[in-house]
């Protein structure tokens, strides 16, 4: 059997990919003691580039870049990613408000619900970015990708730094272009429609990666991958229709809306790879060939929350400072059917430890797999 080159890809949601370290931690506890890094590509969209960018910082050591990773996230409290103080909450409420009422007077739009400015000090802080590019001189990197998405071109960019035989691609709607990652990259890729600002790169804004990816998957096959773990932030598929009588919330929405954008790109992806497997396992590799099919099976593991991360959510809604809460309030998001939105808000400590207990519980429930999948078979 032979290894290949294993790629992580880590998908976005905010406050959800909490869930994500939770998994990397039992992973981390199945490889055991052993050197060296399982993931030589990284990707990553949303919060998951930034979680694949630490992977990638500290990638000569990968059992002490997750214990850093989860160090961080279980003391993250929201005014470490964005302001939630009354003043701040104030400010923004008055700029809508005058964009909204007086915007022919007031000819400057307001850029974002909420300040990122504590998220961009906190990377500038504990990430040191040189040393990707001598992690990958050193071999132990081959590739990190990061995906934003661009609201002029509508393209979806994948800005990755990699070993020197991986090239640029251009396919409908996704590109990859080689490029040095910095933080600019990372608060790109984490920018939330309406919640965070969009960030210049070069002569284009960006936006969080998640939206127009058509395939979440793609740039792990571009850099080279031959098996895939792919650590999704949400369930694929929710509880069925169920009567609704009262008229959805702001906050419903919205939190509709963001799930559209992170979890649906990854479902269709997921099933159109499942189909090209089956597809291509009919054949021989010598069958492939002669018929002149250049693509080959690829090997996939998806691990995916067990429960619905909006209910946990909600459970931890009262950890939110009271300014942020008055003003969630008002748009539904502390009610129950408005706490999707919530979910991809709340970094405390209580939602997000929970996220990361029941990733590990997930993980080490699938150990066998995770086991084979890393090649630690007996």
């Amino acid at each position: 059997m032979t290894e290949g080159k294993a790629a992580l890809v880590l998908t976005g949601g905010g406050a959800r990919a909490a869930y994500q370290v939770g998994v990397l931690s039992a992973i981390r506890e199945i490889r055991g003691r052993r050197p060296g890094n399982p993931f030589p590509i990284l990707c990553g969209t949303s919060a998951g580039g930034i979680n694949a960018t630490a992977l990638a910082v500290f990638s000569d050591d990968f059992s002490l870049a997750v214990r850093k990773l989860a160090w961080i996230w279980r003391r993250f409290h929201v005014d470490q990613v964005y302001r939630a103080d009354a003043g701040a909450l104030l400010a923004t409420g008055l700029r809508w408000g005058a964009a909204l009422g007086f915007g022919w007077l007031v000819r400057q739009t307001p850029r974002s619900l909420l300040d990122n400015t504590p998220l961009r000090q906190l990377i500038e802080r504990v990430l040191d970015f040189s040393a990707i590019e001598r992690s990958i001189a050193a071999g132990h990197l081959h590739a990190l990708a990061v995906c934003a998405s661009g609201y002029s071109s509508g393209e979806n960019l994948a800005f990755f730094q990699a070993a020197p035989e991986v090239r640029p691609w251009r396919r409908a709607q996704r590109v990859g272009m080689r490029e040095a990652i910095g933080v600019d990259h990372l608060l790109a890729t984490s920018a939330i429609p309406f919640v965070f600002p969009a960030v210049h790169i070069h002569r284009e804004y960006f936006g969080d990666g998640s939206m127009r990816q058509l395939a979440p998957i793609s740039p792990a096959i571009h850099l080279g991958a031959d098996r895939i773990l792919v650590i999704g932030s949400g369930r694929l598929a929710e509880e069925g229709r169920q009567r609704a009588d009262a008229y959805p919330s702001p906050a419903q929405i919205a939190g509709h809306a963001l799930s559209s954008i992170f979890l649906d790109g990854l479902a269709v992806d997921l099933e159109r790879m499942t189909r090209i497997n089956a597809t291509l396992g009919a054949f021989t590799a010598e069958q492939r060939a002669a018929a002149g099919i250049g693509l080959r099976p690829l090997e996939t593991l998806v691990i995916l929350p067990s429960q619905r991360l909006d209910a946990i959510a909600g459970r931890h809604r009262s950890g939110l400072p009271r300014a942020l809460r008055t003003v969630l309030r008002g748009v539904g998001a502390m009610r129950r059917e408005g706490s999707t939105l919530l979910s991809y808000l709340l970094f405390e400590p209580g939602f997000i430890r929970a996220l990361m207990d029941l990733g590990y519980a997930d993980t080490m429930a699938r150990r066998d797999e995770v086991a084979h999948f890393l090649r630690l078979d007996p």
